[in-house]
């Protein structure tokens, strides 16, 4: 197994952003480091999933929080400590926490962690062939202007701008740390191909579109993700990219620039 390297340069302008597929984790020696690094709260939330699939998602996406902040500042892994705000957002405990920022996302089939620093930010990952409804939701919960565009499209299109739409909502209210208590249909995103997304917002949201970016990815054809960071729209803004199998290889770096 390597050695976790530390520590990784990061511009304020920047985003990295961590994959793992944790289906394709087998090795014992590996999930047994992972359960090493979680603490007791941790372990104890780990085993009160019902079902084993859900247990690993949960043992690999949090040793991957660790793991991957251990690449930005000089603490091990195991020795990371988090609180969690009014909402349920969890944020680095001790002197990291000002200036090291991140947010773990996970759907059946992947989890990812995104870091940046001195700025809000969030994450999102969904599988986008669960079952289930999707331009329903988007009926009764998405803003006006959203659910036009989305209705617009031809029928087979519909479900996959639902899930772009979905990731974008869900990274905003990560990054804002306020989770559901934001009416999602209170701000819309406006997609043009070959633009950066934007956002808008009505009269009762107090917010402002300049001061967000917004960033789509597409790791898998079956999984869209999105990431949103608190930054000037007239600075660059950039996000990199990879797959890791946490304690044994990184991928090669994908980087998204806007």
């Amino acid at each position: 197994m390597s050695t976790v390297a530390s520590p990784l340069e990061l511009r304020p302008d920047e985003v990295h952003v961590w994959i793992v597929e944790p289906e394709r984790i087998q090795e014992p020696k590996l999930l047994e480091a992972y359960w090493g690094l979680l603490d007791a709260d941790e372990r104890a939330k780990q085993k009160r999933f019902r079902f084993e699939r859900h247990q690993k998602q949960y043992l690999v996406s949090h040793a991957l929080v660790r793991l991957t902040l251990s690449r930005y500042a000089p603490v091990a892994p195991s020795a990371w400590s988090f609180s969690t705000n009014a909402y349920g957002r969890p944020e680095i405990k001790g002197e990291w926490g000002a200036r090291l920022r991140f947010n773990l996302s996970h759907t059946d089939g992947m989890a990812l962690v995104a870091v940046g620093l001195d700025a809000e930010l969030g994450a999102d990952v969904e599988d986008a062939e669960r079952h289930g409804e999707t331009v329903e939701i988007a009926d009764h919960f998405f803003a006006k202007p959203e659910v036009a565009a989305l209705r617009a499209l031809p029928a087979a299109e519909q479900r996959g701008r639902f899930f772009e739409y979905w990731t974008l909502k869900e990274s905003y209210i990560k990054a804002r740390g306020a989770g559901l208590s934001l009416p999602l249909d209170q701000f819309a995103f406006h997609l043009e191909a070959g633009k950066e997304p934007r956002i808008s917002f009505d009269a009762r949201m107090v917010d402002t579109p300049e001061t967000w970016r917004f960033m789509q990815l597409r790791p898998s054809a079956r999984h869209q993700a999105a990431v949103a960071m608190r930054g000037a729209r007239d600075r660059p803004f950039r996000v990199s990219w990879r797959f890791t199998v946490p304690l044994e290889s990184d991928g090669p770096p994908r980087v998204e620039e806007a």
